[in-house]
Parts: structure tokens; C-alpha cells; sequence
């Protein structure tokens, strides 16, 4: 079972190198908005790089980066870093650090270039920021090789994806969650890891 983290911090940080500095990053910038203006305060967040579909900060394209890392509320972040804590690690182990490193941005910007696109057709203003993108991108790949590559996951983990992804996209249409950035993640994680793996083979 892939999914149940047996490690102590220790071999933890030298296993998962990236997902626990995404993790620190993640936890710092909740602390630093937390302390300058408030979590869920929207202008603090759009201060630190949240993305919009304000008229003002469309043409930043770096928002679609620096809001992976902003979370509005303790609730958020909690909910992120226990998937990013316990789910997602083994992907790094299956890919390797910087592969693992390049789909889980991707995915998050993707995720998120999808979300803006979406809105911006809707009349009211919104702001975006999570790691959820990113995170579900992570679940997308999981799903590629639960069905491609049956051999590198176990029945039982298969199964808890499945149910993980069961229970996500329900949770996905809570108000104030993004739907389409969950679903523009996963989608994005499932080709680009099938893509990765086709590219890096070809190197090989």
C-alpha cells in the first residue's frame, strides 16, 4: 500500500526532498499571509501573487505560478498539506525528484490557466490560490499508471486512488472550491505523465 506513510521525518525529508519543500513553501507563505493582512483577506492574497481575472493583474503570468503556494484559510491549507504530506510522496519515489518536480508545477499551472479561463466567462470577479491544481495533477499521473502500468501499483492502492479521486471531485463542488482547476489538474497530470514517460524513455 503506497499511500500510508511509514517513514520518521527523517528518512521522510531524504526520500521526498521536493514534496517537503513544497510543503515548507507551501506553510511559509500561509504564516507570512496570515501575519500581513490576513489568509483570506483577498487583497493580501493578490499582494503575495494569487491570480485573478481583475483587469489589472490578467496579464501577470506569473500569478499562474505563485498561486500554488497561497491558500485562503486554515481549513485550506490543513486539507493541501495532508494530501501533499501523505498521497502524493510516492510519485516523487516513482518518477524521481526533478521529473516528479516539472509534472506537479505543470499540472499546477495548467490546472490553474484552465480555472482563470473558466471564470474570466463569469461576471463577477474571482481570485484563485492552492495546491490543488497541483495536487490533483499528482493524482492524474497515480491514474495513468493504475491503468497503464498496473504493475508499479499494488490492488489495494488502486483502489484507494480510485476512492480518493471518488471522494475529490464530490468535494469539488463545495462552494468555494474550483471545480475546473481540480479537474484541469487531473487531466493535465494524467497526459503530461503519460507524455513524461514517452520523452524520458526516448532519451534513455
Amino acid at each position: 500500500m503506497i499511500f500510508v506513510r511509514y517513514e520518521n521525518w527523517k528518512s521522510y525529508l531524504r526520500y521526498y526532498p521536493v514534496t517537503s519543500l513544497l510543503l515548507v513553501i507551501n506553510l511559509v507563505m500561509f504564516v507570512i499571509t496570515s501575519f500581513d493582512g490576513g489568509s483570506r483577506n483577498p487583497m493580501t492574497l493578490l499582494k503575495y501573487g494569487a491570480l485573478s481575472d481583475l483587469p489589472q493583474f490578467v496579464d501577470q503570468a506569473w500569478r499562474y505560478f505563485t498561486a500554488m503556494f497561497l491558500h485562503n484559510g486554515f481549513d485550506h491549507v490543513l486539507f493541501n498539506s495532508f494530501a501533499l504530506l501523505v498521497f502524493v510522496p510516492p510519485l516523487e519515489r516513482i518518477m524521481g525528484s526533478w521529473k516528479f518536480a516539472i509534472l506537479y508545477l505543470l499540472s499546477g499551472v495548467l490546472g490553474n490557466v484552465i480555472g482563470l479561463a473558466y471564470y474570466e466567462r463569469m461576471e463577477d470577479y474571482t481570485f484563485l490560490v492552492g495546491a490543488s491544481g497541483a495536487i490533483y495533477g499528482a493524482y492524474g499521473a497515480y491514474l495513468y499508471i493504475a491503468l497503464f502500468q498496473r504493475h508499479v501499483i499494488d490492488e489495494s492502492s488502486r483502489k484507494t486512488l480510485f476512492t480518493l479521486l471518488i471522494l475529490g471531485i464530490l468535494f469539488s463542488f463545495t462552494p468555494g472550491v474550483s471545480l475546473v482547476a481540480h479537474v484541469g489538474g487531473l487531466v493535465g497530470g494524467f497526459f503530461l505523465y503519460g507524455l513524461m514517460i514517452r520523452l524520458f524513455k526516448r532519451r534513455t
